[in-house]
């Protein structure tokens, strides 16, 4: 197989070239397995090789594959966004289908300025997130992101958005870290935001309800998002939640913010929508929000392939086996387990300064001292050589770098598909561990 014209998103010359995939493994060209312990980028839920999910997209190209959403609906479509809308913690959600979560994060930036228009406050331009936040690589939701190694690179391009502090307690008030632990000061800084902003400027504030890959399943205090949704409220300003890795099961219930029964204006979402096997996300908004800009000219925004009948079909696929299969009770169950089996293998180790996390989005954060919270210095590369020592063995897990003081931190992320196995949660432990042991001991940097 000839390779080498691609661009490569990681900095291995020569990936292995995968071939198949069912369960929860992977398999490559040299018929080598790998447990998918990240579900591909916290993408997987349902598991890979479903063939029902695979005969309902051919079925479906091969009836209507494509209709321009500007002249034609379809019914997957419209199926879709009322079987969802059950789940969704929304009044009366609408949804705006989008080929992933990128583009759901620009059209709800557009969505929340298009509400603000409608209702003729046309000073609403501002948007609020937090740093130690991942929203998107385009340039709005980079600038709108805030995981300063990411930002880096293009900081002459970004500074539209504003940040305020991450809701982050294991590195609350040290230095470089940007967080916050406390409930008071996080609703009170933001607070404080609205109101230096001016009065009636502010259009969006927009978080993840448990932070994701750049915090390694950092879990808010649990009165911190019925707070922040009451400062959001008495300002005016709509709550945007970014559920693309969050929702769809992945902390054990169906969505993030179902934890504290908190109903934002807008929701994004993707990656668990289809389970990575149609590129896919929505944005969702409050039929308050959806009737306000439709009833003013309707929503001005579109791209190629939003709206499209294949991706509603594997959506649609997706959502009954997550609703037949139980599996959005068993991430709650499995994740339980896998958290504390975690907490007990790596209780001791002491260069594991914190595990978290709620359902099957498991997050492991490696300090260089578990007394002071001391991280590795980035040079180390801990995080790189703990994913290479897990993937020698056979397991894949995700990775986090620049959460201590966006620089040096090193995390890693686990989030396996919901049909995950006891046994493939047992070697998922039991691997990740001794690949922790190999990267961290004796001296990294020596």
């Amino acid at each position: 197989m000839t390779t080498g014209r691609v661009f490569r998103r990681a900095a291995a010359p020569d990936p292995p070239v995968a071939v198949e995939a069912y369960g929860c493994t992977i398999r490559d060209a040299d018929g080598r397995e790998y447990l998918d312990a990240a579900g591909g980028a916290i993408v997987v839920n349902i598991g890979h090789g479903r063939h029902e999910v695979a005969d309902a997209m051919a079925a479906q190209a091969g009836r209507l594959a494509y209709a321009h959403g500007s002249v034609f609906t379809t019914e997957p479509l419209e199926t879709y966004a009322a079987a969802v809308g059950v789940h969704l913690p929304l009044d009366g959600p609408a949804i705006y289908p989008v080929s992933g979560g990128s583009e759901a994060i620009e059209t709800a930036l557009k969505l929340a300025r298009a509400y603000h228009l409608a209702r003729g406050e046309g000073d609403r331009w501002i948007v609020f997130s937090r740093w130690g936040s991942y929203h998107g690589n385009t340039l709005g939701a980079l600038d709108l992101s805030g995981r300063k190694p990411l930002r880096r690179p293009y900081e002459g391009w970004l500074g539209r958005f504003r940040h305020v502090s991450a809701a982050y307690p294991y590195r609350a008030d040290m230095a470089g870290a940007n967080a916050l632990g406390s409930t008071d000061e996080l609703a009170a800084e933001l607070d404080r935001a609205f109101d230096v902003a001016g009065p009636g400027t502010v259009a969006a504030f927009v978080a993840e309800p448990i932070v994701g890959a750049t915090l390694a399943a950092a879990v808010p205090p649990d009165d911190y998002w019925p707070a922040i949704a009451e400062v959001c409220r008495r300002h005016g300003v709509l709550l945007i939640a970014d559920e693309v890795m969050t929702g769809f099961g992945r902390t054990g219930r169906w969505f993030g913010l179902d934890h504290w029964g908190v109903r934002p204006d807008l929701l994004v979402a993707a990656k668990g929508a289809t389970s990575g096997y149609w590129p896919f996300g929505f944005v969702a908004a409050s039929d308050e929000v959806h009737a306000t800009v439709t009833g003013h000219g309707g929503f001005v925004h579109g791209f190629t392939y939003s709206h499209g009948p294949v991706a509603a079909a594997v959506a649609g696929v997706v959502l009954r086996i997550l609703e037949s299969e139980g599996l959005v009770d068993a991430s709650a169950t499995k994740g339980a387990r896998l958290l504390a089996d975690l907490r007990t293998r790596l209780g001791d180790d002491p260069h594991v300064g914190e595990v978290r996390g709620r359902g099957l989005l498991v997050g492991v954060e490696l300090v260089a001292d578990r007394a002071t919270r001391e991280p590795f210095p980035r040079a180390a590369r801990i995080t790189e050589a703990v994913v290479r020592a897990a993937r020698d063995r056979g397991v894949l897990v995700y990775s986090g770098t620049g959460n201590a003081n966006g620089i040096d931190g090193d995390t890693i992320l686990l989030g396996p598909p919901f049909i995950v196995s006891d046994a493939e949660l047992d070697r998922i432990v039991e691997t990740l561990a001794a690949a922790i042991g190999t990267a961290a001991v004796p001296d990294p940097v020596a």
